[in-house]
């Protein structure tokens, strides 16, 4: 499966941006290219579905967004993570945590 794109699975969107967005501050393109770089390519963030996420998790509080300079001289909307969305981070972790243990159990069963 190397190589090839997937598609973000619902509800793990949220958790990738906020798991990246913890590491350093970075505008959309940037979090998309982070994205898919640390996957190896597998997670392609398209814009219609990264720019929804992040409008409606700065509205949560979970994020902070700022207008600066990209590093191609353009003026682009910076996000950070806010410690509401350190705490929701958490949770998104240990709730995708849960959720593989259990795929893990279903396809170790005989």
């Amino acid at each position: 499966m190397a190589g090839d794109q997937t598609e973000v699975l619902r509800g793990t969107l949220d958790l990738l941006i906020l798991k990246t967005l913890s590491l350093q501050p970075l505008h959309g393109l940037g979090l998309a290219r982070r994205i898919s770089q640390v996957t190896d390519g597998t997670f392609e963030v398209k814009p219609g579905s990264l720019f929804p996420a992040l409008h409606r998790m700065e509205q949560k509080g979970w994020i902070e967004g700022s207008w600066g300079e990209s590093e191609n001289n353009r003026r682009a909307k910076f996000y950070r993570l806010t410690a509401r969305g350190r705490r929701q981070l958490g949770e998104e972790k240990e709730n995708w945590l849960q959720v593989a243990l259990a795929i893990g159990k279903v396809l170790e069963a005989t």
